[in-house]
């Protein structure tokens, strides 16, 4: 059990980094993606994403009811989904840059690849296998490592809040018009 922590931990912090330099940095710093008529599908589902990822972090990593964890499970299979018509939509998003750079499909890769490998870790953590099959259990909480876990994804969860906060602000005129006042009195990178 304590492997599984840890390796969901692990994937957890790996995947909020490449989520940060992939989501704030490339698609709202660099590429403006909310500012092009072409890409403003795109950067609604990623606004979708960027939602749904706290709520499952919270249900899955920190809450330790069975309904919140039947939740997490629903909003997982939703955001397979949008990453599905995410995917699908990016071609046609990055004609402005002649399409999507292959080494950002990489960054795209491994960071999806970790996201969802946090996901079944910690669902596997949670669950037990029997003779009735799958069930939901809480010997998870026994172990004092799980604290670690919700340590870690308690204080993960501001920064993703707020990156998903911006993300919805910036589907709106007034948002765009705040980013683009305000943007060049901003420097980075």
């Amino acid at each position: 059990m304590e492997i599984l922590f840890f390796l969901s931990i692990l994937c957890l912090i790996g995947f909020m980094i490449l989520a940060t330099y992939d989501g704030a940095y490339l698609h709202l710093w660099k590429y403006e993606l909310f500012n092009r008529d072409e890409s403003l599908f795109e950067h609604k589902t990623h606004t979708a994403r960027a939602i749904l990822f706290p709520l499952i972090v919270y249900l899955l990593f920190i809450d330790t009811s069975i309904i919140g964890f039947w939740i997490g499970l629903t909003l997982v299979a939703v955001d397979l989904i949008v990453l599905g018509i995410d995917a699908y939509s990016e071609k046609e998003s990055r004609n402005f840059m002649n399409g999507l750079p292959q080494w950002e499909y990489i960054v795209h890769l491994f960071s999806n690849s970790l996201h969802f490998a946090a996901i079944v870790l910690i669902i596997a953590a949670r669950t037990t296998i029997t003779s009735e099959g799958i069930i939901y259990s809480t010997e998870f909480m026994l172990f004092e490592s799980y604290e670690t876990v919700q340590f870690i994804a308690v204080n993960i969860l501001p920064g993703a809040i707020i990156l998903g906060a911006v993300h919805l602000l910036l589907i709106f005129d007034f948002g765009k018009q705040l980013w683009n006042a305000n943007r060049l009195k901003i420097t980075c990178c």
